[in-house]
């Protein structure tokens, strides 16, 4: 008898997009095949194939709700790891342009943490289901199709050991999720489709980190103190405890077009001394460095326009930062993944093979809004080149009243952070009310800085 068929999915690459696209896919394959060059299963550090997972990460609040969704109880899982979540404002000192905005109450959960922490987590929730196996440390060599190319129908992948050759995985659905180095594009070309076009944000963009020992709890109540760069004020520090009681925090300093901040430490701490928030200075200046800086450039912003291509393979699709990548320091990244996979779930409730034409008209709706945002704020600094619209040029002004204002009225703080949390639309800082409102209080004097918050023993 011949050997029945046993539908398969494989899943490109073991990040977060690659482990939510996987749990959706399970749903539906009764064998679901996770590939990556790393190593994955017990891995608690950064991995190689994720240099950014060094620094810092936050999960905003719309993808915290959807992966609550999909994993029910995994905040007590992040909980139990250490993470303390908190109110995405009132938790959390946030400081725009050198100054504190007035804290809110949101409702909102943030989780701010390492990435290699919220991986393990949804990864040991993702092990757990009894369809999907990981393949770890292969090299993936290309894709297998029908003749013609009308179809994918596998990938070939190599032990990254060399101890055997290449391997075909035949597959009914390979899902791309390998990250801004993804090959898709060449691959398309190879098989004689067209490239998907590219927009870019150019911001020469750096992150820096370090972590350090403290003598002395610097965030008090607060689970994170965070000065977001801004065109005014373009240094910017993300400053967090680590997961556990030892007094160990991360701190990463951001700065864009080529204004990186160095890894020697003279010149870090110089760096930190120049943003606008002298409490992480006072910190860091007396905290035991356990570990040297190391830093992450990240050239531009990219985005691969595929719900524009009018001919696509069937049986491969691309999800995560393969086909939107986000300035890192807007957060979007792990959400908006998220909330892909709630579109690739939807899809495969009308195919076990969605249409890649369904599926990126789906995501490329769900990507605008975040991309807009971040795009915009992006070209608020002068040296980012790109076309500046009279649109543009206005939001930025707007958006940068309503942060002036923020510092004195927190339901404007509360406005900001929805729209950061991907939960409104930032066309709900036009509303009639905050208008008014920011129009009013924005050109009050910035109040003077708040003392230090005790430190405690």
């Amino acid at each position: 008898m011949p050997e029945q068929h046993v539908p398969r999915a494989v899943v490109l690459g073991g990040s977060l997009a690659g482990l939510l696209a996987a749990h959706v896919l399970a749903d539906v394959y009764p064998e679901v095949l996770v590939v990556d060059r790393d190593e994955l299963a017990g891995v608690a550090g950064p991995r190689r194939g994720v240099p950014h997972g060094r620094h810092a990460h936050g999960l905003v609040a719309r993808g915290q709700q959807i992966l609550e969704k999909q994993f029910p109880g995994l905040l007590g899982d992040m909980e139990a790891a250490g993470i303390r979540p908190g109110d995405f404002s009132g938790d959390i000192r946030w400081y725009f342009n050198g100054m504190l905005l007035s804290p809110a109450r949101t409702g909102l959960l943030s989780v701010p943490c390492t990435r290699p922490v919220i991986e393990r987590v949804v990864r040991n929730r993702v092990e757990k289901v009894r369809s999907i196996r990981f393949l770890e440390q292969h090299d993936i060599v290309g894709l297998a199709t029908t003749p013609g190319a009308g179809r994918v129908t596998g990938v070939r992948v190599q032990p990254r050991d060399g101890r055997s050759g290449v391997e075909l995985l035949t597959a009914d659905l390979v899902v791309d999720t390998t990250g801004r180095g993804s090959r898709t594009p060449a691959w398309l070309e190879e098989l004689g489709y067209a490239r998907p076009a590219e927009d870019k944000v150019k911001v020469d963009l750096a992150y820096t980190t370090r972590h350090f020992r403290v003598p002395r709890d610097p965030f008090g109540r607060d689970i994170a103190i965070i000065a977001a760069a801004t065109p005014s004020h373009p240094r910017g520090a993300f400053y967090y405890r680590l997961p556990g009681d030892d007094g160990l925090v991360e701190l990463s300093l951001t700065g864009v077009l080529g204004d990186h901040p160095p890894t020697d430490p003279d010149g870090f701490l110089e760096f930190v001394r120049s943003v606008p928030v002298p409490e992480i200075y006072e910190s860091v200046r007396v905290a035991e460095p356990i570990d040297d800086a190391v830093m992450f450039r990240f050239p531009a912003s990219v985005r691969r326009r595929y719900e524009r291509l009018t001919r696509f393979p069937d049986g491969l699709l691309v999800m995560g930062d393969a086909v939107c990548s986000f300035n890192p320091v807007y957060a979007q990244g792990m959400a908006v993944a998220a909330i892909q996979s709630r579109a690739l779930a939807e899809q495969l409730t009308k195919s076990a093979v969605p249409s890649p034409v369904a599926f990126f008209r789906d995501i490329a709706r769900e990507i605008d809004s975040p991309w807009d945002f971040a795009a915009t704020a992006d070209l608020g600094y002068a040296g980012v080149p790109g076309p500046r619209s009279a649109k543009v040029r206005f939001i930025n002004a707007y958006v940068t009243r309503v942060q002036r204002a923020a510092v004195h009225d927190p339901s404007l703080t509360n406005a900001l952070m929805r729209v950061a949390g991907l939960i409104d639309e930032p066309t709900a800082l036009l509303r009639p009310g905050r208008i008014l409102r920011t129009l009013r209080r924005s050109g009050r004097p910035a109040p003077a800085p708040a003392p230090l918050v005790a430190a405690h023993d």
